[in-house]
């Protein structure tokens, strides 16, 4: 048996492999900060006889950033790394372990259905190939890759921004803005031409291209948390500086940052009614917003999610935070699970990136009501 991880955002250390079992450690970030301690994401391609057993023992489960998450979680796994199933998986509060017999001699195991830096490339592409559509340069991350993104609709028309990814393991964040965006861009789709019509778009679907490349569960290649650096940006989040940058030259009417969460196994969103400021209008759009999502999409639900409170002393250091108090506008984070949505489980899949972006696609009818 082999245990390889160098490949796109792999990420295992193999501790030992005795007979059938085989002991792994999730490892934390890989960042130039020695301090960055976030660890949850991993990432591994495991060679083995076909037909015979084995046993998957993560050793340090309840030292990851998230112990909760295990509850209730399944592994990933795939023979093609396009088609993705779950894993029956045991957490007894120390360990996480699976059992499992291979149909064929090449396995890949994931903490999410991966979303390669080699697709965004393609879909980026793509999106450039259609008329309308202008690529946003964003300049370079820390490890200088390029920060992409895309801008396309009315120039005249509201101002919307969606980011993804910003803590780069939430892979199901950059599905949902593929699926978002690809039936944004359907000439066949009329609620999408009305839309273009009304909104001037800026789209950024992968905010941590290092993090995501070096398999980081939230951190990028300087060990920061972009999620915490929109107030005032340091020099270890050239990622956000750009982007903020640019909305405040563009301005915003709906801002939408696509995250998500480790433990709930619930789609949700969060508001920002915990700033000074928040107005009954932007109380109403986001209750708007959130009964029309809920009708378009059965996954998306609001009775389960963040406390209100549960950010107020960083508030203004989240994007979306941020947003919905520098410019007044709906400004949303939006949550979805690692494990499955308990509302609407799937045995064989869990929550994947064919749910993601189904539930992007179905986006639009709660942007159409945001913009009246």
């Amino acid at each position: 048996m082999r245990i390889s991880d160098n490949f796109d955002s792999g990420s295992i250390e193999l501790v030992k492999i005795d007979g059938n079992r085989i002991d792994l450690d999730i490892p934390v970030d890989s960042t130039f900060d020695p301090l960055c301690d976030f660890r949850q994401w991993f990432h591994f391609r495991l060679a083995t006889t076909p037909g015979e057993p084995v046993q998957l023992r993560f050793l340090n489960a309840r030292q990851c950033t998230y112990p909760d998450g295990w509850r209730d979680y399944r592994l990933c796994a795939s023979y093609d790394r396009e088609t993705w199933f779950r894993i029956d998986t045991r957490y007894d509060d120390v360990l996480l372990e699976a059992d499992f017999t291979p149909e064929h001699g090449v396995v890949w195991f994931a903490y999410f259905e991966p979303y390669s830096w080699e697709r965004h490339q393609r879909q980026l592409g793509k999106w450039l190939g259609i008329d309308g559509v202008r690529h946003l340069d964003l300049g370079r991350t820390v490890d200088g890759r390029d920060m992409d993104g895309i801008e396309f609709g009315n120039p005249d028309g509201a101002p919307v921004w969606i980011i993804a990814r910003q803590h780069p393991g939430e892979a199901m964040a950059e599905w949902f803005v593929e699926g978002m965006v690809d039936r944004l861009l359907d000439p066949a789709d009329s609620l999408a031409r009305s839309l273009l019509a009304k909104a001037h778009f800026f789209v950024v679907p992968n905010m941590n291209p290092d993090g995501a490349v070096r398999g980081n569960l939230r951190a990028n290649a300087a060990g920061a948390n972009l999620n915490r650096e929109w107030m005032e940006p340091s020099e270890r989040a050239p990622e956000v500086a750009a982007v903020r940058e640019k909305l405040l030259e563009t301005g915003c009417e709906f801002f939408l940052d696509v995250h998500g969460d480790e433990g709930l196994p619930y789609v949700f969103v969060a508001g920002s009614e915990m700033l000074p400021g928040f107005t009954e209008a932007q109380a109403k759009a986001q209750a708007a917003f959130c009964a029309a999502f809920k009708a378009a999409a059965p996954d998306f639900q609001t009775e389960h999610g963040y406390p209100s409170g549960k950010y107020s002393e960083e508030a203004l250091k989240l994007a979306s935070k941020w947003v919905g108090y520098e410019f007044g506008c709906l400004s949303l984070t939006l949550e979805m699970p690692f494990k499955d949505n308990a509302d609407l489980p799937d045995e064989k899949r869990g929550w994947d990136g064919a749910r993601s972006k189904a539930l992007g696609a179905a986006l639009l009818p709660a942007l159409a009501v945001v913009l009246g």
